[in-house]
C-alpha cells in the first residue's frame, strides 16, 4: 500500500509557499505521491460547498511543486474530458519529461455540466468521448506520425514531439458506474475513486475493473487502485475520519480490499478550506507527520 498526500489546492490555505512546504515535507517523510484535482468553475448559487469554491489549476500546481521535489510522484486526480486532448497531451508530455518521469495522469468524465458549456464541449456521450480521449493521449505520446479520425476528435497526420521521457505517464480513469469501471479495466493503467466513494464496498468495484481487464486480455494484477482519502482528523468517526490511529487502521482495511494507494486529501475537509491559512497549515503539518508511511 502506497501512502500519498494532497497538495493545498482549494481555499485560502492554497498558497504557493504552502504548496511547496507540503510537497517538500511529504517527500522528506517518504510519501509516495502528491495529488491534485480539477474544478474549472463554480456555478453561481450551486450547493457544492466550500471545497470547490476556489481551486487552482492542477497541472500548473504540479509543475510548480515538481521544481522543488526530486523523487515523489505527481498525480492528477482527475482532469476531465471537457479539455482538448491534443493540447493536454503536449502539456502532460512536457511535465513528464521535466519532472523526470514522475507523472500519473487521471482522466475523468466530469459531472458538472456548466464546465462543459464553458469549455464549448457537449456534455452528452461523455463515456464514448472519454474512451476516445484516452486513445488520443496515447497516440500523441507513442506514434511517430499521429493521425486520428474519430467521433469527437480529428488529428491530421502530424509529428508531435518531443515524446514524454522516460516514457508515457500511466493513465488512470475515474468513474463509478459499471460501464465506467469496465472501461477502466479495458483501457487504463488503473482506477481512481471519487471523493464520495463508499469505501466499505470498494472491493466490489475493484473486482469489476479487474474482471474487465482480464476479459480484455490484460493483466489485472498490474493495475493501480487509488483512493482519494477524504481525511478528517478528529471530526467524529467515519471512513478515514477520527483519530490518527483510527485513520491508519482504515488505510490497512482498504489495502485488504485491494486498494494499492491512498492519498490523504485535506482539501476535502471544509474545516481546512475555510480556515485561516496558518491554522490550516498547522493542522496539515501535524497530519503529514502522524500519517506518514512507516
Amino acid at each position: 500500500m502506497k501512502i500519498s498526500f494532497g497538495v493545498p489546492l482549494s481555499g485560502p490555505w492554497a498558497r504557493a509557499e504552502n504548496m511547496r512546504r507540503v510537497a517538500q515535507r511529504a517527500e522528506e517523510l517518504g510519501y509516495a505521491g502528491l495529488w491534485t484535482f480539477q474544478r474549472l468553475l463554480y456555478p453561481e448559487g450551486h450547493a457544492m460547498g466550500p471545497v470547490y469554491r476556489s481551486v487552482h489549476d492542477p497541472l500548473m500546481t504540479l509543475a510548480h511543486v515538481s521544481a522543488v521535489t526530486r523523487r515523489i510522484e505527481l498525480g492528477l486526480a482527475v482532469v476531465n474530458v471537457f479539455m482538448q486532448p491534443v493540447v493536454l497531451a503536449k502539456q502532460l508530455a512536457t511535465l513528464q519529461t521535466l519532472s523526470g518521469g514522475r507523472l500519473a495522469a487521471g482522466v475523468g468524465l466530469g459531472w458538472l455540466e456548466e464546465e462543459f458549456t464553458a469549455a464549448g464541449v457537449d456534455f452528452a456521450a461523455r463515456g464514448r468521448r472519454g474512451e476516445e480521449f484516452v486513445q488520443v493521449l496515447r497516440a500523441c505520446w507513442s506514434e511517430d506520425v499521429v493521425a486520428h479520425e474519430g467521433e469527437f476528435y480529428r488529428i491530421p497526420a502530424s509529428h508531435m514531439d518531443p515524446k514524454p521521457e522516460p516514457g508515457p505517464p500511466p493513465v488512470l480513469m475515474g468513474g463509478a458506474a459499471e460501464r465506467a469501471l469496465e472501461r477502466a479495466g479495458r483501457l487504463a493503467d488503473g482506477w481512481m475513486s471519487a471523493s464520495r466513494e463508499n469505501l466499505a464496498a470498494i472491493d466490489q468495484k475493484i473486482y469489476t475493473v479487474k474482471a474487465a481487464a482480464e476479459k480484455a486480455g490484460r493483466d489485472p494484477g498490474a493495475l493501480r487502485f487509488v483512493v482519494r482519502g477524504v481525511t478528517r482528523i478528529g471530526a467524529g468517526r467515519g471512513p478515514l475520519a477520527g483519530t490518527y490511529e483510527e485513520i491508519r487502521a482504515d488505510v490497512d482495511a482498504l489495502a485488504a480490499k485491494g486498494v494499492t494507494e491512498v492519498f490523504h486529501d485535506l482539501n476535502f475537509d471544509p474545516a481546512i478550506v475555510t480556515a485561516e491559512p496558518a491554522q490550516a497549515m498547522r493542522r496539515a503539518e501535524e497530519a503529514l507527520e502522524a500519517l506518514a508511511p512507516r
